[in-house]
């Protein structure tokens, strides 16, 4: 199944009403990375913003750890916008753009940025750490973009910040001087727009003129989708997928009905229910964006030491029946892996009660995402993928 992303015409922002609507105390935070070729992208990008856009830009770039870094001033001569290189614990401000400095990764708690030196000898992955981050962070007015690069940086960040309902672009690999970075993201199905640098900026402020910061967050008192409109919704993705959603915690599925009524500028749920009526396209990504996909590798790692000290141990010891384990809704594999890799452990670690390099173990995985199951058979993962964040 191909990753579900989006090639829009984009209209002219109406930045009087944008700045009607955004405000200091609220306003959303766009995440921008790049790597090889990224300069080029970045003044494409910032050329595009207009001076009130009422959001702040965080720029992360991979820079060398032992040269001064120059983007900032290098950025400057592109735009009006004030650029600053990032200090520790400074504070986000709308209409101001924050490069990262060298040596450095990168967090932001609340509208704090915070600066933590490279780990030395290991695979940084700076966008990944920074995305993550903003996901946690500032959830639906949390925004990814993904520019010119080589191999994966961003597209587990960008899963993250897609899995907290905000959303996601990538540069098209087409216009991007190196289309590694991009590409991955858009192949690993994380990205919600793909467009040339120079148009992302004018589609998330279009995203955002039409229905404010509320259009992810549900501001329930201007439009409320009731029972019977959410009952619809929901037997439409039914009819297409044949998937149930109706007993999953309602505030979830809200939520990411406005993230699809923000994606495609809808003013309303009753507008939204029409378009979805008439559109498989908006059916299959309706589908996906209600699933489940967070995982990772021990992605609970006080789990799975019970597990292995606890449960493995007491199956292991003296067992002669096949060990069997089910992973009902495996995602994409991460943890079905992670099974494996204890039980072999176990298995080697053990001492006594029998011959134990004879057990039998058998894992089974399933999952409703064709995709998803597509990428557990092939077992591949990047190296982001298997580093912890």
């Amino acid at each position: 199944m191909l990753p579900i992303v989006a090639y829009l015409y984009i209209n002219k922002p109406d930045i009087a009403k944008m700045a009607s609507i955004i405000t200091h105390n609220k306003f959303p935070i766009i995440g921008v990375g790049a790597s090889a070729g990224g300069i080029v992208s970045f003044q494409k990008f910032l050329k595009a913003i207009p001076v009130n856009s009422g959001m702040a830009y965080i720029l992360v770039q991979h820079l060398s750890p032992s040269h001064d870094s120059i983007l900032p001033e290098i950025l400057s001569k592109v735009t009006l916008i004030p650029v600053q290189e990032i200090t520790d614990d400074c504070q986000i401000q709308p209409n101001n753009i924050y490069v990262i400095p060298e040596n450095h990764m990168l967090e932001v708690t609340g509208y704090s940025l915070k600066l933590k030196p490279r780990k030395k000898d290991s695979v940084n992955m700076p966008i990944d750490v920074f995305f993550s981050s903003l996901a946690r962070a500032h959830g639906p007015l949390a925004l990814g973009v993904v520019l010119s690069g080589t191999a994966s940086d961003g597209t587990m960040g960008l899963r993250d910040i897609k899995e907290k309902d905000g959303i996601t672009f990538a540069e098209d690999p087409k216009t991007a001087a190196w289309d590694g970075m991009p590409k991955n993201a858009i192949e690993s199905g994380v990205v919600d727009f793909v467009l040339p640098a120079e148009e992302i900026p004018t589609k998330i402020i279009n995203i955002y003129s039409l229905s404010g910061t509320n259009a992810i967050t549900a501001n329930r008192e201007k439009q409320k989708v009731d029972a019977i409109g959410l009952k619809e919704i929901l037997s439409v993705v039914q009819q297409h997928s044949g998937v149930d959603f109706s007993y999953y915690k309602e505030p979830t599925i809200l939520r990411r009905i406005d993230r699809r009524i923000a994606i495609n500028q809808i003013g309303a749920h009753a507008d939204y229910l029409e378009f979805l009526r008439e559109s498989r396209i908006e059916q299959e990504a309706l589908f996906h964006d209600l699933l489940i996909k967070v995982t990772s590798f021990f992605r609970d790692p006080k789990v799975f030491d019970e597990l292995s000290e606890s449960v493995f141990s007491k199956l292991l010891k003296n067992q002669s029946d096949p060990i069997r384990i089910w992973v009902a809704a495996c995602a994409t594999g991460e943890e079905v892996y992670s099974l494996a890799i204890s039980l072999s452990e176990k298995l080697g670690g053990i001492k006594g009660g029998g011959d134990l390099s004879r057990a039998k173990i058998q894992i089974f995985a399933t999952d409703i995402s064709e995709a998803a199951i597509k990428k557990a058979r092939d077992g591949v993962y990047s190296s982001s993928e298997v580093e912890p964040l």
